[in-house]
């Protein structure tokens, strides 16, 4: 009888270790999943809330299964009678591209002397890179206001573009770097023993093999200059107004605003967005080229 007990639980299913990581993917998808949604969620809530009258947002507890609409958004883009966004939005769109390119011009060049070539005291350039960043953005806010009032820049996209182009460089240098240091030396040294000068290194080698990297780094330039808010408030007004300051023109003290609210953010986010999801596989290839050694 002892035997026959043995052999019964012998005879039971094995887990063996592929059974054990099938289970641990599936639980980590799971949890994926579950952040995502956490993070998309909100998201996904003013989508719905743009998508209802302003009676219907304003609810509570929310109403989910309202009437859709268009409403909110025939008023942010000024069919309904509403302030003209086009405006704010080609302003952010010129000062966000242009000032990414002049970053990537200068960060590409700095990066390739900081990483492939490096210059004497190459650390404490990138220290200096680094306390750049360390300094309040609202500490610097009288000082530039001071100066371009001086040179007669208030109000004027040239001066938007000149301070996200500075505000951005550092961190570029710092992610271009990373990227160009994970270049193969033995590609760039074997093309220069052919007779490959500086401009045809950068065109036709550096610039494709670390083009993953170069678009991570301009799309997250471009995310923070079109998200920038603090100096745009204070140093723009109706000439070169963007997309933010025109954003906070639709949360006022009176009336019901929230659905407009969600439809102008859905509206002013967008660009971003569709640059992102047009941008994943370059984005997700250039962060990870940087971050493993």
């Amino acid at each position: 009888m002892t035997a026959v007990a043995t052999g019964a639980r012998t005879a039971g299913p094995r887990i063996t270790l592929q059974d054990r990581e099938r289970r641990r993917g599936v639980w980590l998808s799971a949890l994926a999943w579950i952040i995502g949604l956490i993070f998309v969620g909100p998201v996904l809530w003013m989508l719905l809330t743009s998508l209802h009258s302003e009676t219907d947002a304003a609810t509570n507890p929310p109403s989910l299964f309202a009437p859709l609409t268009l409403q909110s958004y025939a008023s942010f883009f000024g069919a309904a009678g509403g302030a003209n966004p086009w405006p704010a939005l080609i302003n952010s769109a010129l000062i966000s591209v242009v000032s990414t390119a002049f970053v990537l011009g200068f960060a590409i060049p700095a990066a390739y002397a900081l990483s492939i070539r490096p210059v004497k005291k190459w650390s404490d350039t990138l220290f200096f890179f680094l306390t750049t960043k360390m300094l309040p953005m609202v500490a610097g806010l009288l000082p530039v206001y001071l100066i371009a009032k001086t040179l007669h820049l208030l109000d004027t996209p040239i001066l938007m573009i000149i301070i996200y182009t500075s505000m951005n460089l550092p961190i570029a240098a710092w992610m271009m770097r990373s990227f160009l240091a994970e270049l193969p030396l033995e590609v760039l040294e074997a093309a220069e023993m052919d007779g490959a000068g500086m401009l045809t290194l950068f065109r036709q080698i550096i610039m494709p093999m670390a083009s993953p990297g170069i678009v991570a780094t301009g799309l997250i330039c471009f995310i923070f200059s079109w998200n920038e808010m603090l100096f745009a408030s204070v140093l723009t007004g109706t000439t070169s107004i963007t997309a933010p300051v025109f954003l906070t023109s639709f949360v006022t003290s009176e009336g019901l605003f929230l659905s407009k609210v969600c439809a102008a953010s859905i509206a002013v986010s967008l660009p971003v967005l569709v640059a992102g999801f047009a941008a994943q596989d370059k984005l997700v290839q250039g962060l990870s080229l940087g971050a493993i050694k």
